[in-house]
């Protein structure tokens, strides 16, 4: 009786802690299609399961995830919390690992900025006049369609989405080439560094 209780408590410990193992799946398209992959671990070379630098939308059913744009978590890299991605917007096709650094919801972030490497509850999308999150900030909940009322046209360098789909702008009024980002956290606009000049929700 005691060796069948023991094996009873074993098993359910065991599925305890696959339950709350981290989850995600990489998609070569947007809006979840081509070729997929399941991870439930770090993957320090992604080119060992035939993805480098393939992905396009991710779906994370578990825990919080970096992918970065080089092996060996290196490089650039975003901070992904439990959601569907349809988008990659900004780093389609770079990632190369992935590894899950941590398992907290959303509702559990500290008041340190969301997916930015902490996780307070704070404004819907905060800009950055410095690459990696430095310099001053810009907390936006909602449409901007002139970020000189701001004192921050042309000033954003990074990007942390805490919720939501947004749209960020060349010119004022949504004018101009536009790039959207999903939630998540971007350390670097590439060609739009300090080009943005108005913001929008999507949804």
């Amino acid at each position: 009786m005691k060796t069948f209780l023991f094996r009873l408590l074993s098993a359910t410990l065991l599925l305890a802690g696959v339950a709350h193992a981290g989850e995600l799946t990489l998609y070569t398209d947007d809006d979840f299609g081509g070729r997929a992959v399941t991870l439930r671990g770090a993957t320090p070379d992604l080119a060992q399961l035939g993805f480098n630098d393939r992905a396009s939308s991710v779906i994370v059913r578990a825990g919080t995830w970096e992918l970065c744009q080089d092996s060996g978590f290196r490089g650039h890299c975003i901070t992904l919390q439990r959601g569907e991605y349809r988008q990659l917007s900004g780093f389609n096709d770079q990632i190369s690992s992935v590894r899950e650094i941590g398992g907290r919801d959303r509702d559990e972030r500290d008041d340190r900025g969301g997916y930015g490497g902490g996780w307070g509850r704070r404004e819907a999308i905060v800009l950055f006049s410095q690459a990696n999150f430095g310099g001053r900030r810009a907390e936006l909940a909602g449409d901007v369609r002139k970020l000189d009322d701001y004192d921050f046209n042309d000033r954003a360098s990074s990007v942390i989405v805490n919720e939501g789909r947004w749209e960020l702008c060349e010119h004022a009024d949504f004018g101009g080439r536009c790039i959207v980002l999903n939630p998540g956290r971007y350390d670097y606009l590439g060609d739009m560094n300090d080009r943005i000049s108005s913001v929008r929700r999507l949804r």
